[in-house]
């Protein structure tokens, strides 16, 4: 994509402050962090979202995830780790490259996401398992 940050990133036409890399995948800090390590972590190929990426590059991304969060562990004794990647406009996916967010956490880092709930959708569980036959 011309115009994909993360493509120029990739491509080195654009800054970044590389953690990690691979042949399929990139990690770096957010420019925008959200805590101290906050990182992004992308397949080198431009993919949009989850739905289109293939199984075999989506594992290799999700590898560079786990090897960042380890060495955050092993390095700098981060323990907390929430991971998040948003897949379509109204998921909350800014940049349409997918990515993974590591998020370092801890007690009181005013990054509180908290979801509303819905206990009473349980009754049509059967229903909506259904669908999926």
């Amino acid at each position: 994509m011309i115009n994909c940050i993360f493509c120029k990133i990739v491509k080195g036409e654009a800054n970044s402050w590389k953690i990690y890399e691979t042949e399929d995948a990139y990690a770096f800090l957010d420019i925008n962090p959200a805590n101290r390590y906050h990182t992004l972590v992308i397949p080198k190929k431009h993919y949009t979202n989850i739905f289109d990426i293939p199984e075999k590059e989506l594992s290799a991304v999700t590898t560079v995830v786990k090897k960042v969060c380890k060495l955050y562990e092993e390095k700098l004794g981060i323990s907390n780790i929430q991971i998040i990647s948003n897949s379509g406009a109204e998921a909350q996916q800014e940049v349409f490259h997918l990515h993974f967010h590591i998020l370092p956490r801890k007690r009181g880092d005013g990054q509180n996401l908290r979801w509303i709930t819905h206990p009473e959708w349980v009754q049509d569980f059967d229903r909506m398992i259904e669908k999926l036959k």
